[in-house]
Parts: structure tokens; sequence; C-alpha cells
């Protein structure tokens, strides 16, 4: 399986990740990725970068290094209403936007409290992809989850980094193999991120790929191979 793009990558504006935004392209291109996202975590997690820095994306090239840059946000979800850091002002000028509930921000609800907080994150019209949602750490319906994702048109994340054992997010692979069986089933496209926070683990998806083999899911639901189809799918488009 060829894989050309990743749609979630971090840069050191997001206050614990390492590189710059040159490196990471620089490192994508050498890896023959036509598509990279930057995600940097938006200002309601602790010591990232501010509102400004958002707002000012529009300077960096569409183009940089033979790669396209898609300028993006990581939002974090930061209630059970599904309330997002960042304005729709902002939003809008964006490339992307994935939403994801982290620790910092939002601690683990109830089931239906979790469930909840992405359903309604969902229904925001900038957000295109729900970052990580086989956290281990919220109990969340998947079916609502999943069936939320299809009527909004969003889509959901097989994040690298989350797979990776011993992690923050260890534990997460029986979630993610139930997200990807109920794609499979409906025939409902997947996205991988690697969510690098150093420019080495841009294009890795080493545990998501092993993960996808152990179930059988087919390569045409990876749109990874397709940036085009995925870029038609962005609710911005």
């Amino acid at each position: 399986m060829k894989l050309l793009m990743d749609t979630h990558t971090h840069s050191v504006a997001s206050g614990h990740a390492y590189s710059t935004v040159d490196e990471n392209i620089r490192w994508a291109a050498q890896k023959g990725l036509e598509v990279v996202a930057l995600t940097d975590h938006a200002p309601g997690m602790k010591d990232t970068t501010g509102h400004a820095y958002f707002a000012n994306l529009h300077v960096l090239p569409q183009n940089l290094h033979g790669v396209r840059l898609l300028r993006g946000i990581e939002l974090n979800i930061m209630d059970f209403n599904g309330t997002v850091d960042m304005d729709e002002r902002v939003l809008s000028r964006l490339d992307l936007a994935i939403a994801s509930l982290h620790v910092p921000c939002i601690a683990p609800g109830s089931k239906k409290e979790n469930t909840a907080a992405l359903v309604k994150a969902m229904e925001n019209p900038y957000v295109d992809i729900i970052g990580h949602p086989g956290d281990p750490r919220y109990d969340v319906d998947y079916k609502e989850v999943f069936r939320q994702a299809q009527q909004t048109g969003t889509l959901l994340e097989i994040n690298n980094a989350s797979l990776i054992p011993g992690g923050f997010r260890d534990g997460s692979q029986e979630n993610v193999k139930e997200i990807l069986r109920m794609c499979m089933e409906a025939g409902q496209p997947v996205v991988l991120g690697s969510d690098a926070h150093f420019y080495t683990g841009i294009g890795d998806f080493s545990y998501a790929l092993s993960l996808l083999a152990e179930v059988g899911f087919p390569e045409e639901l990876v749109l990874n191979i397709d940036p085009q189809r995925f870029l038609s799918l962005l609710k911005r488009r």
C-alpha cells in the first residue's frame, strides 16, 4: 500500500513537539509524501501556541519542497457539549481541522458524556476529522460515534502514535479494531495520521498498518492512498 499523505503532524509551536515546519516538510518530501497537514494544538492545550498563530497560517506556502502543505489545527474538545477552542472565523480560513479529546483539556467522564462530546463536536461544520477516537481513557459508544460520523461527513482517524506499546493511549487496539470493522461493513473510508511530534515520525504508519492487516481492512478505504479523494471529502472543500 503506497501512502501519499499524513494528515496529523505537529511542529515546535505545539509546545511539546520538537521540529520546525521546514524540517517536517523536508522529511516528508524525502519519504515521497505528496500532502502533509500541519495540525498544531489549539490554545486550550497548556503551553501550546496562541490564537494569532492560527490566524496567521495563511503566510505559509501551499507547496513547500514539492509537498502540498495543508494549514490545519488540532482542536481540543473542551466540554461534553463539544465546544472547541478556536473561533469559526479562523477555522473557516484553514484547510482542515481535527478535533480530539485530551486529558489536560477535558477529564474523562461517563460513557454518555464522552460520547456526547464527540457527537457534538462533529456537528461543527469545520471539524473534518476526529483524532485518536480509540483512546481507552474515554469510554464511548462507538456505534453512536460511527453513526454521527456518517451523518456529518466527519472522518475517523486511525492514529499511529496511539498504537505504540507503552504510550499514553496504550490499549487503543481493541477500540480501533471495532471502528475498523464498522467502517469495513459500511464501506466507510478512514484516514491514517501519524500524530508525529518529531519529524522522523511523519509518514510512519507502521502500527496502524499492522492493525489494518490484522482485521483485513481493504486498501481502497484508506484515504491516504488518494489525497485528491481525501481533499474532496473535507467539509470546507
